[in-house]
């Protein structure tokens, strides 16, 4: 179906408040416009408890921890979209709010180093790291280290799936869930979602393109499985996945890749796609209805899956 009509005018609107792709700014300037043209957001929540915490690896990474109400709560580790170059846990932190009250789950939001600083495997490194330290410290966080989920949205769905992988290569921690939102999964450009959706659906083409520039520039690093996880050689054996993927969405068909290489590996795989909404959409839930409703969904799977 086409681009929902309500997507399709924020998107008018924004394009004409800044015409500018992404790949046509500074990585300064990214920064400051949040990485997306289109100006809406997830509403404020209270949640029973936040504060900022120190991951206590090499180097130190900062996070934002957030606690509903409720006993010894299962945890997700939350990893921020942007292309693995822009975003924050300030910008996230809405987004982690509605995900702790939706999903009855605390939620670890990681402030892993950015691209072109720091440029891969730096992320998928902190995200990881950040995982096996909340595992390795769930009495002092008040959380179940047996009922942990990864996961993120756009490149933070990337790093999710990577550091699902990771823990299966290297023995733990243990996670139950995986949540793979909008998620990067790798950097063939050639597939149809991005011929369809090159362009005027938000993000485009040349921005991933952009992206993966800046964050693997050695582009035979790309191919390896925590850069691309779908050109991981064995899927067996990893938590099961929830996937959120838009219709309008670039990335759509190598999410619908990965879904299927993990369902033929005997990974379980809930795979909700919702029709005419675009890359961002569940960031925009303040405005969009369907991306309200997604965190219905995304909350209601991850009790499932970690009950």
């Amino acid at each position: 179906m086409p681009v929902d009509a309500q997507i399709a005018d924020l998107l008018r609107r924004a394009i004409a408040a800044d015409p500018r792709g992404i790949e046509e700014l500074t990585v300064e300037e990214a920064r400051i416009r949040g990485g997306s043209v289109v100006v809406a957001s997830v509403p404020f929540q209270e949640v029973a408890e936040v504060r900022d915490v120190t991951v206590s690896t090499e180097p130190r990474i900062g996070a934002r921890f957030y606690r509903p109400a409720g006993g010894k709560l299962p945890l997700l580790v939350y990893l921020h979209g942007g292309g693995w170059v822009v975003g924050s846990v300030a910008l996230s932190d809405n987004v982690c709010r509605a995900l702790a009250n939706a999903s009855g789950c605390a939620v670890l939001s990681v402030e892993y180093r950015l691209a072109p600083e720091h440029p891969y495997p730096a992320a998928a490194d902190d995200a990881f790291a950040a995982t096996a330290w909340a595992a390795a410290h769930a009495k002092e966080l008040g959380i179940d280290a047996d009922r942990i989920a990864v996961g993120g949205s756009s490149a933070g769905g990337n790093l999710a799936a990577v550091t699902s992988l990771m823990a299966r290569d290297r023995g733990g921690p243990k996670i139950r869930a995986q949540w793979l939102h909008v998620p990067v999964l790798d950097h063939d450009f050639t597939r149809p979602s991005y011929t369809t959706n090159a362009t005027g659906m938000g993000l485009t083409r040349k921005g991933m393109e952009w992206f993966w520039h800046l964050y693997a520039p050695d582009v035979v690093t790309r191919d390896e499985p925590y850069a691309s996880p779908l050109r991981a050689k064995d899927l067996r054996g990893l938590p099961p996945a929830i996937f959120v993927v838009a219709e309008c969405d670039p990335l759509r068909d190598e999410a619908a890749a990965y879904a299927e290489r993990l369902r033929t590996a005997g990974v379980p795989v809930t795979y909700l796609e919702y029709p005419g909404m675009v890359h961002a959409f569940m960031g925009w839930s303040s405005v969009v209805a369907t991306g309200a409703r997604a965190f219905e969904d995304v909350g209601r799977e991850l009790r499932r899956a970690l009950a």
